[in-house]
């Protein structure tokens, strides 16, 4: 069973799972694909096209967005439509925070946190276990690696390896909370050397994360920040 405020409006398209709260004057439009477990609002919308001046009136009737399991999503957030690629998704255990934009084309992968009044531009992904800081703003098509911190405020316009943390005119540092939440503490010394010194890792546990980044990075054909 779903717990759904009667002020909410739940478009045609929209498949829910099991255990979802549903606050109120949320408005989910389809085709939207949701998980268990979720939170959602209230005054929360997901479904709206997304924001492209190239094309600003696209047919997004087809447009797919899915969200997984135990996410959070909080007060005036919107989600959007993809314009350019097959969905908009957003994975598990994901929290974002009050009035949080997350674009067309977006990729939030698992245990991602957005706090509030970030603002991502689109196609950009956000890696797992990342964490953007109030009121960051990301410029399209930035990949934000694994388990990378965000600082407060900060304009990103490259992209950010993982396990570091990003402050604007600074150099990057380690994201030693990270590492001990998540488990890395036996990587620790191969994750500093490859945040600080650009050495590449040797346990696979790490090299599986890094290559996964570095492709994407690639792909983006974005600047990286050192």
């Amino acid at each position: 069973m779903n717990q759904i405020d009667a002020t909410c409006i739940i478009g045609e398209g929209v498949e829910l799972g099991v255990g979802n709260k549903i606050l109120p004057y949320t408005i989910i439009y389809g085709p939207t694909k949701i998980g268990d477990n979720n939170i959602i609002g209230p005054h929360t919308v997901i479904g709206t096209p997304g924001q492209d001046t190239r094309n600003p009136r696209y047919d997004s009737s087809q447009a797919k967005i899915e969200i997984g399991n135990n996410n959070i999503i909080r007060e005036f957030t919107a989600i959007q439509k993809p314009c350019y690629s097959a969905i908009t998704k957003i994975g598990n255990n994901v929290h974002l925070m009050q009035s949080v934009h997350i674009p067309h084309d977006a990729i939030l992968q698992d245990d991602v946190v957005i706090t509030p009044m970030c603002v991502l531009a689109g196609l950009t992904t956000i890696l797992k276990g990342a964490t953007l800081g109030l009121g960051a703003t990301i410029h399209q098509y930035t990949v934000i690696g694994h388990y990378a911190l965000i600082s407060m405020g900060s304009p990103v316009t490259k992209n950010v390896k993982p396990f570091s943390i990003y402050i604007q005119n600074k150099k990057l540092r380690v994201n030693q909370y990270a590492i001990k939440k998540y488990g890395f503490d036996t990587f620790k010394k191969e994750i500093e050397a490859y945040v600080l010194n650009d050495e590449f890792p040797e346990s696979p546990e790490i090299v599986t994360i890094i290559n996964e980044y570095t492709a994407l990075h690639i792909k983006s054909k974005r600047a990286q920040y050192q």
